[in-house]
């Protein structure tokens, strides 16, 4: 188990090694429960936009900041915002929790984190949440998310001129140091996220404006993410979620994990985009909670 102070409620900063030097890494907790660590995507966004308070009533959510993000510290070198290094450092405050083993969710990149993780340290994960994610990337990858995106722009832009802008705001490259810049892209490309914005713009608009995007990270460097023959060496109990509607991460490359990990459960939320937890809480949730509820096994701090 794990002391009160580790997992106390509120914001915590440990101190990681890496490469030569002492890098903060910040974490925040909120919740009771059983512990779930969460890694949000990216690379670069900022955690805010995960929070999830409907699992935070019967979990403890543990919530990732990720390094070159927020509070948490820089990296000295651009190129080193790779998977190795976001592994290296979910694995430093699973370790400062302190409990044997623990959930892991990952969503969107950060779901290629978990699934790193949950093949690099086995012993240390309770069960994995993997959540609007793939086992791959590439050219076939963006491809698919870009012509996903280019539909998108032509059902739209009739009513909403802007979203002719929103294939180059997918594709470009910002600056190392303009995180506000990177930031305003981020939000203003963010309707076609999910599967019907404008129809519930008053629900959306809080968690649009919760996107915040860190830019440096965007500059990293490392080898393509393919882990395809490697999920079923997962032992973990897995869930894949993902959005029907999700245009970057859907339905073919949950299948993929799926097919892959063995005894993994697929939960497909309809009319939903890459953002259930924002856009469908009471399904995201129901199925996150019906998943836990039927692993069982995760360390609690209570």
């Amino acid at each position: 188990m794990t002391s009160n102070i580790t997992v106390s409620l509120g914001t915590h900063t440990i101190a990681v090694q890496h490469q030569g030097a002492v890098v903060d890494q910040r974490y925040h907790v909120a919740g009771s429960g059983p512990v779930c660590v969460v890694h949000p995507g990216g690379p670069g966004i900022g955690w805010d936009y995960l929070r999830m308070p409907e699992l935070e009533r019967t979990m403890t959510m543990v919530y990732v900041e990720p390094v070159g993000t927020g509070a948490s510290g820089r990296l000295a070198d651009l190129r080193g915002y790779n998977l190795a290094t976001y592994t290296h450092f979910l694995h430093a405050v699973v370790e400062h929790l302190g409990l044997p083993r623990v959930m892991v969710l990952g969503h969107s990149h950060g779901g290629f984190v978990a699934q790193r993780y949950a093949l690099d340290h086995p012993d240390r994960v309770a069960s994995l949440v993997l959540y609007d994610t793939s086992p791959v990337t590439g050219d076939d990858f963006w491809s698919t998310a870009v012509a996903n995106m280019e539909r998108f722009a032509k059902r739209h832009v009739a009513e909403h001129p802007e979203v002719a802008g929103y294939v180059a705001g997918l594709t470009g490259r910002p600056e190392p140091s303009d995180d506000e810049g990177a930031t305003e892209v981020l939000r203003r490309i963010s309707p076609a996220y999910f599967h019907d914005y404008w129809g519930h713009e008053s629900d959306f608009a809080v968690g649009r404006n919760a996107l915040r995007m860190y830019a440096a990270p965007a500059w990293g460097e490392g080898p393509a993410f393919d882990v395809r023959e490697e999920l079923p060496a997962i032992t973990a109990p897995t869930l894949v979620v993902v959005g029907d509607d999700d245009f970057i991460c859907g339905p073919r490359w949950a299948r993929m994990i799926h097919e892959a990990v063995p005894h993994s459960r697929l939960a497909v939320l309809e009319r939903t985009g890459h953002l259930g937890h924002i856009e469908s809480p009471g399904k995201f949730t129901a199925a996150v909670s019906a998943f836990l509820t039927a692993v069982g096994g995760v360390a609690s701090v209570n």
